[in-house]
């Protein structure tokens, strides 16, 4: 058995800014770059369309969007201004760290979180300081913007099973959101959510080996 958690909201809970454009406004005005006025409009509107499932990276966006006002950067610049808006402060769930421990015990674990920000689940994890605390490093770290595909679509759970080196039928997912991490289960994995078990819950019954 090998299991995945979700990141932000199981096993971490992060700041948000209220008013991303804005976040990332500050971003780009800080490496010299051009913020249109109109720029909450230009952020908030789409300029590319994405197949349902399809992860919509932000840094993306956020190029397409500046690029609409006639202002042009560098990608290496938009992943950097979008990952900065958005790395902020996180706080470590209770029973996050005994939950990450007692799986590691039982095979291989990986996080696999939706993030449409490039480096923001790593930056997260090393902030958060989860492997050091658990005294296990995840053996696979699969986020929606690097697979191309969101949860709940299979594709990334089947990335995720294929990353810990197992079949999709022996993988557990827990996660928060009955919606997105549920989708593990009709993907052809299990599905543990904190609707129904918490993470001190999770790890008690896997160091008893009858989490599922």
């Amino acid at each position: 058995m090998a299991l995945s958690f979700d990141l932000f909201g199981t096993l971490v809970t992060a700041d948000r800014p209220s008013e991303p454009w804005d976040a990332v406004a500050e971003s780009l005005t800080a490496r010299s770059v051009r913020v249109p006025d109109d720029w909450e409009d230009a952020y908030r509107s789409a300029h590319r369309e994405y197949d349902r499932g399809r992860e919509a990276p932000l840094d993306e966006h956020v190029r397409l969007a500046l690029a609409s006002r006639g202002v042009e950067v560098a990608a290496e610049t938009a992943t950097d201004a979008v990952l900065d808006a958005f790395d902020s402060p996180v706080a470590v769930r209770n029973g996050a760290i005994e939950a990450v421990d007692a799986a590691a015990r039982r095979g291989p674990v990986a996080v696999c979180s939706n993030c449409s920000v490039p480096g923001l689940v790593e930056r997260t994890i090393a902030r958060a300081d989860i492997e050091t605390q658990s005294g296990h490093s995840f053996d696979a770290v699969v986020a929606s913007v690097d697979c191309g595909w969101r949860k709940p679509h299979p594709t990334i759970f089947e990335e995720t099973a294929d990353a810990l080196g197992v079949a999709l039928a022996d993988l557990v997912h827990v996660g928060d959101d009955a919606r997105t991490d549920g989708g593990a289960g009709r993907a052809g994995a299990q599905s543990v959510l904190l609707e129904d078990r918490s993470l001190p819950a999770i790890a008690q019954q896997l160091r008893e080996g009858d989490l599922c």
